[in-house]
């Protein structure tokens, strides 16, 4: 049975402060991780690579459900806390209620900020936090088709994969 790496936002922000007195690089990102592909599997890879500990903080089913639909999420965040706390890559998992990670960035200011390449540098929510405190914001590699609602929609149009 995997441990849960999952923490609480106050958890996290003593946890965080620990960290920064031992000089390690804290990385964060974000996301609903809702259907789990190769994409996050990637994205979660490059990010632990940038630092000593890696921070992922998922949506709240409510708040996956608000920005995705009724249909949304796919698998309850218990679940996917379950299967990102098997990721050798992550070291912590947190989740937040709101439809922007904005107040978990800013408690824990993390030294740097992981976003997929599909997202423009200006809507990166937490930038200005980070890089306000001396951190910085790095955007990883986009695996083109890899995002959860495309292969949803596969699934619901009958895809059929080639032998």
């Amino acid at each position: 049975m995997t441990r849960s790496k999952a923490r609480t936002l106050a958890e996290l922000v003593r946890i965080r402060a620990r960290l920064r007195r031992e000089g390690k690089t804290v990385v964060f990102t974000n996301g609903c991780f809702d259907l789990i592909h190769g994409g996050h599997v990637h994205l979660f890879r490059a990010a632990r690579a940038l630092g000593d500990v890696l921070i992922v903080a998922l949506n709240s089913d409510a708040s996956i459900h608000r920005l995705k639909g009724p249909s949304r999420p796919i698998f309850p965040l218990a679940e996917r806390f379950e299967v990102l706390s098997a990721m050798e890559s992550i070291d912590y998992l947190t989740s937040f209620s709101q439809d922007t990670p904005q107040k978990t960035i800013a408690a824990l200011l993390p030294d740097v900020l992981v976003k997929g390449g599909d997202w423009g540098a200006d809507e990166i929510v937490g930038r200005a936090e980070v890089e306000g405190a001396g951190g910085r914001v790095v955007r990883v590699a986009y695996l083109p088709g890899h995002s959860s609602t495309n292969i949803i929609g596969k699934i619901l149009r009958g895809f059929r994969p080639a032998l």
